[in-house]
């Protein structure tokens, strides 16, 4: 079994289709973004005794106690603890395993991706048979945390090499699927709950092993699906720019992953990136209360505050800020591959550019969009926003190429997420603690995001700075011919035979119907997906 993970095994022959490679990167990355869908599970996990009505714990139960008991439902607050473990293992998975995966290869990564997510999965089936949360924290929270990390890092550096000509398009697209896991996941499991539900269960458990065991096939098919490409193999036909005439942010030397932490450039991405997603993920977190709380009654045609609205109304609204969320979903998929690809015109730094004056002036623009009445600009604001927000996260992988060439790329992108983890922590906390501290003040409810707002802009600024003092390095970071002949050596590469240039390795050499069927398999699901979402799209514009 070892020898077939090894990299050795996976060096593609000179008639190999470099588009296969993406379909097999969405394969994992469609499953393990069902991460940021997990929220879907909380209300039914958090009635998992009672079933109609939870079963509350006594005030001498907390959090540790809910850890082990058996007598009383989770809060949905302790539940939440498991999406935090997610992006903070992510981060640092990606930032402690990312050296062994340049040298073991991507689909080694995958599997032990697969075995980690789909693993946790059941691990946590079992810890909701039982009832014991501290075996979902251990299953998805932490194993599966794991597998989080080594699968989101793992087609990086091997799409970044096989697409040298379209960097930001390639990852833009796997990483593009990671935002898309939780639009197939969220109605999938929804769906299985309602089937395995009975008077006596709410069919989390059986939906957590039904999903388990899909993804595991995926995942796997995904893993075995990628391919390395040889030292040296370029696109027939493409030529690579020289670095000082064409763009001086594009090297072609390479950076060690252990000298990152001293390299300047490296804190300032890190900065640009950390302050992109802080500001994005806090918003994702309050899109729904902060629509319905800043619009009230007018959300469907009511003159009326939100705090004067009945039972029923605020069902209604309820509804159309569901269908706000969903569409915010889509901006954020859709800016991913957008962004991503537009940056191999504009150039990475431009694109971070654009990305902090543009949405500065967005988030400038939402106090007096709201205050206006006008739901159209605070939507189309925000939508505007979340693509930026994706396109962050899936431009990053290429700017920190070009800056740090692609030898230890995927390594280097593990230690860069450190900064997703942190984010996830300062994004939510200055919004959730500055609208408790507005409304504590007196504040009303439709003016409590204003002074948020601006905070936001301030971190938009700070990234901004950090992006336009990016430089190109200097060689002393840069690797040796002896070094980098070392490292090749250690992550088993293998030089083309024929002289660089010549390889045939991007003809189509492989059958049509292989390639069509790769990409049918991962597309029908997420059209699926873009069509459940769409129907709480509408419930938005209904």
């Amino acid at each position: 079994m070892s020898g077939i993970l090894d990299k050795e095994r996976i060096i593609a022959g000179p008639g190999f289709n470099r588009w296969l490679v993406p379909p097999a990167a969405l394969a994992i990355h469609l499953c393990i973004g069902m991460a940021y869908g997990f929220s879907v599970f909380w209300l039914p996990l958090s009635k998992a005794l009672g079933i109609k009505e939870a079963i509350k714990c006594g005030p001498d139960v907390g959090f540790w106690g809910q850890l082990f008991t058996t007598t009383c439902d989770w809060q949905i607050s302790t539940l939440g603890w498991m999406y935090t473990l997610f992006f903070v293992l992510l981060g640092s998975s990606a930032a402690t395993w990312g050296g062994w995966l340049e040298r073991a290869g991507p689909r080694k990564a995958g599997v032990v991706s697969a075995v980690c997510w789909c693993g946790g999965m059941l691990i946590s089936a079992i810890g909701i048979h039982t009832h014991q949360f501290w075996l979902m924290i251990l299953g998805s929270g932490v194993i599966g945390g794991i597998g989080l990390g080594l699968g989101y890092i793992s087609p990086v550096s091997t799409l970044i090499k096989w697409f040298p000509d379209r960097r930001g398009m390639a990852t833009g697209m796997a990483i593009m699927g990671f935002g898309g896991g939780a639009m197939i996941g969220s109605p999938l499991a929804a769906d299985l709950m309602k089937y395995f539900a009975t008077p006596t269960d709410v069919g989390v458990m059986q939906t957590f092993v039904v999903m388990a065991l899909v993804y595991f096939v995926f995942m796997m098919a995904g893993a075995f699906g990628y391919r390395v490409p040889e030292t040296g193999w370029k696109p027939a036909g493409w030529t690579p720019p020289p670095a000082q005439v064409n763009n001086t942010m594009i090297t072609q030397k390479h950076v060690h992953v252990k000298k990152v932490w001293g390299i300047p450039q490296f804190w300032l991405i890190w900065m640009v990136l950390c302050m992109n997603v802080s500001a994005g993920i806090g918003v994702i977190g309050m899109a729904s209360p902060m629509l319905q709380e800043v619009f009230g009654g007018g959300l469907i045609g009511v003159q009326a505050k939100f705090g004067e609205l009945d039972k029923d109304q605020l069902k209604a609204i309820a509804t159309v800020a569901a269908g706000f969320t969903a569409l915010l979903s889509l901006f954020n998929i859709g800016g991913r591959f957008f962004w991503a690809s537009l940056s191999d015109k504009m150039g990475r730094k431009m694109t971070y550019v654009v990305f902090f004056v543009l949405g500065g002036l967005m988030y400038f623009s939402v106090p007096g969009s709201a205050a206006a009445g006008s739901i159209v600009l605070f939507v189309g604001a925000f939508c505007v926003i979340l693509s930026m927000y994706g396109g962050g996260f899936a431009t990053v992988p290429a700017y920190l190429a070009d800056l740090f060439g692609t030898q230890m790329v995927g390594a280097i992108h593990g230690r860069l997420l450190t900064a997703w983890a942190t984010a996830g922590v300062l994004g939510p906390v200055v919004v959730n603690y500055m609208r408790e501290y507005q409304l504590g003040m007196g504040i009303p409810r439709e003016q409590v995001y204003n002074q948020t707002m601006y905070i936001l802009v301030g971190m938009l600024v700070v990234g901004l700075i950090c992006n336009l003092l990016v430089k190109p390095l200097d060689n002393k970071w840069f690797m040796t011919d002896a070094e980098l002949a070392e490292e090749k050596k250690l992550a088993h590469e293998r030089a083309v035979a024929a002289e660089v240039g010549t390889s045939t390795g991007g003809a189509d050499t492989i059958p049509t119907w292989v390639v069509g069927f790769a990409w049918l398999a991962v597309g029908l699901p997420l059209a699926w997906g873009v069509y459940r979402t769409l129907q709480s799209v509408a419930k938005f514009f209904a």
